[in-house]
């Protein structure tokens, strides 16, 4: 090799190891499941994922077995609203559950006559069928919770049920908890468990607690996350209330509200105001991921642009989930 080409071949490799650093350091862009999903939330059951969002007019499912092909499984409309009464409209947030051997689906609605929050409740559907998008779905009614809200969402934990909503309390709303004594009635007491105090939860206009979401720690702690600010604000994000694994969770001072946010708006990875999540796991039970709806990119507000992304997660040294540990 002739001396003159030794210094320009060296300086060709270093410039792509310099490239190749910076393009390790450099957070990759995230891309949405499918342009648009509010509200996105998923549940693995035998290797199946079914997937559902708030589409407003109705409740659809998707189901496969790879969620990064989700765009490729055709949604099957389970129900619609009446024509008219206090579920004819405004269908926002389902949830489906596998509880006592039946399918059911969470959602929120209010009255087409009277859409307003002051009229906007929970309800349940129940289905027999071993797979959710056939059979009938029943509708068992309204939950019956002293406040209106929405966003309500069941977990089981240390052999008790459990419902929380994101209730309307005078100016601002608040995440109440209940127990159940079957998935569609809900016992005593109901009580409130946290609400905005933080600045990062007055984003928008609005003091906001809204889609809490159980998810199970490592060592049997509680944790719920919840949704903060208004939904039209690039401050909206998710937060993080915590219960120890046998703390009673219908006392308030069981329950700890992270500082800080768990979840907020990353223009390096190209997602903008993240909230309304979920979480599923892989069918070996050994991976846990978080979906959540967003923004592709700044002030988007709160529209049908919003859609569904996932990303696995991992768990820090203090048990606390780590959504950002995958990116």
């Amino acid at each position: 090799m002739k001396r003159d080409r030794v210094k320009p071949m060296f300086a060709a490799v270093a410039g792509v190891l310099v490239a190749m650093a910076a393009q390790a350091q450099t957070p990759a862009t995230m891309h949405p499941l499918l342009p648009t999903g509010p509200d996105p939330w998923v549940t693995q059951r035998d290797g199946v994922y079914y997937y559902t969002s708030t589409e407003g007019s109705r409740i659809s499912l998707r189901k496969t077995t790879d969620m990064t092909r989700l765009a490729d499984a055709t949604p099957v409309v389970v129900w619609r609203p009446p024509a008219e009464g206090a579920n004819s409209h405004s269908i926002w947030a389902p949830e489906l559950h596998f509880l006592d051997g039946k399918w059911y689906l969470y959602y929120s609605a209010s009255d087409k006559a009277h859409d307003d929050d002051a009229h906007r409740h929970v309800w349940v559907l129940e289905n027999a069928s071993a797979d959710p998008t056939q059979g009938e779905w029943v509708d068992k009614g309204m939950l019956k919770t002293h406040l209106t809200g929405i966003d309500g969402t069941v977990f089981d934990h240390a052999g008790k049920r459990y419902f929380v909503y994101s209730a309307y309390v005078d100016d601002h709303s608040d995440l109440i908890i209940a127990p159940m004594s079957n998935p569609w009635t809900l016992g005593e007491p109901q009580v409130d468990i946290a609400h905005p105090t933080y600045s990062w939860e007055m984003q928008g206009g609005r003091k906001i607690l809204e889609a809490p979401e159980f998810i199970e720690g490592p060592k049997g702690e509680v944790f719920l996350t919840y949704s903060a600010s208004a939904c039209w604000s690039d401050g909206y994000s998710l937060g993080l209330l915590s219960a120890k694994a046998n703390a009673n969770l219908l006392d308030p001072a069981s329950w700890r509200k992270s500082p800080t946010q768990a979840l907020a708006s990353s223009p390096a990875h190209g997602f903008y105001a993240p909230g309304h999540n979920g979480f599923f796991k892989s069918p070996d039970g050994k991976q846990d991921w978080i979906i959540f709806h967003a923004n592709g990119g700044p002030d988007w507000k709160c529209t049908a642009r919003r859609a569904p992304y996932i990303m696995p997660f991992s768990w820090n040294d203090k048990g606390e989930p780590d959504f950002m540990s995958g990116k």
